[in-house]
């Protein structure tokens, strides 16, 4: 339990039905806590194996491999995405003739990029799985508009699902490889991340450790897995114990002292303001200052809600996943509740 914090009232106050938590303190995994089922209406409980849908938490996830491989020259933060795209490129705008395309604006959300109304939906099981080009052709009912820039880069703040696609698809064009074969190559390996996996499709056979997601009146969702066909910016199933090591890699490469070879450079620049949003780093949403300074990182999807918030400096975060969509903003219902009162 969270002291006195009664989390199972809570829960069923909320009808989330299952979650798991992950603190981390002094840089490492302090204790997990899990609680509920996979399933309402079923016995088997939530537990440490248990995976749950990270959503946009894959966000974060992209962006540490984006940090990793410009760490090995691989990348370049600060360099024209057309350079490198071959499989498809941003179209030519008058925005972009003074400012281009880069990493940097594609990753804090700044690079003229707005996601087209109804887009980025949940997969459709009768439907073949999209590839990155002709979803950015506007080619797949996912998103029927060709993506191109609609303000100058740098300029301002449009959270981007298509963002994040066009960084997938500049990953497999520089690589030669498919996205999720990198992101196992680079980060979930070495990193022992051993249940972290990217689902574009629902396994047919063994669904054991799979939870199912919830509307907020505890209702399971049709087909009970939903699945973002768009592995970078949503495709992410993890557990709470595999994100907080991948928060503690991002500490200690802050510190110099990444696991993995992700530079001081680039954690850095992780966790400092962007462009033209001072609360807008890398991907995270940035608040405080110096060593007060904290991070998070949300998902939030069909059925599922979870939440990182976390102080590098300090070195202490926490991690929650729920299988329930409370429909309430994460700090506004249980997600936000257990966060208060671990800071009491």
């Amino acid at each position: 339990m969270v002291r006195s914090f009664d989390v199972n009232q809570r829960m069923e106050h909320y009808h989330v039905s299952g979650m798991s938590m992950t603190m981390i303190r002094n840089g490492q995994i302090h204790k997990t806590e899990t609680y509920g089922v996979l399933e309402a209406g079923t016995s088997t409980l939530v537990d440490q194996q248990t995976l749950f849908n990270a959503c946009s938490i894959s966000k974060f996830v992209s962006s540490m491999l984006v940090m990793k491989l410009a760490s090995q020259g691989i990348l370049d933060l600060d360099e024209n995405v057309n350079d490198r795209l071959t499989s498809w490129k941003v179209p030519n705008h008058t925005y972009t003739q003074a400012c281009k395309v880069t990493l940097r604006t594609l990753l804090s959300h700044q690079s003229g990029i707005i996601d087209p109304k109804s887009s980025f939906t949940e997969l459709d099981p009768n439907m073949s799985i999209p590839t990155m080009a002709n979803l950015l052709i506007g080619n797949t009912p996912y998103c029927k508009e060709s993506i191109i820039v609609k303000y100058e880069p740098g300029s301002d703040f449009h959270y981007s699902d298509a963002g994040f696609c066009i960084i997938q698809q500049l990953i497999e064009d520089v690589t030669r490889k498919p996205y999720g074969v990198t992101l196992d190559e680079h980060l979930f390996k070495p990193l022992h991340m051993s249940k972290s996996t990217i689902l574009t499709s629902i396994p047919s056979g063994n669904r054991d450790g799979l939870a199912s997601g919830h509307h907020r009146s505890g209702d399971v969702v049709d087909g009970k897995y939903p699945i973002y066909p768009y592995p970078a910016a949503a495709g992410l199933w993890s557990t709470s114990t595999d994100l907080a090591r991948l928060v503690i890699e991002l500490m200690d490469s802050i510190r110099g002292q990444s696991k993995i070879g992700i530079s001081e450079k680039y954690a850095r620049e992780m966790v400092t303001s962007q462009g033209c949003r001072e609360w807008t780093g890398l991907d995270l949403f940035l608040e405080g200052n110096g060593q007060d300074m904290v991070f998070s990182s949300l998902g939030w999807g069909v059925g599922f809600q979870c939440m990182i918030i976390a102080n590098p400096y300090v070195e202490t975060a926490t991690v929650i996943m729920t299988n329930t969509d409370t429909g309430v903003h994460q700090l506004e219902g249980l997600i936000g509740e257990i966060l208060r009162s671990e800071s009491d």
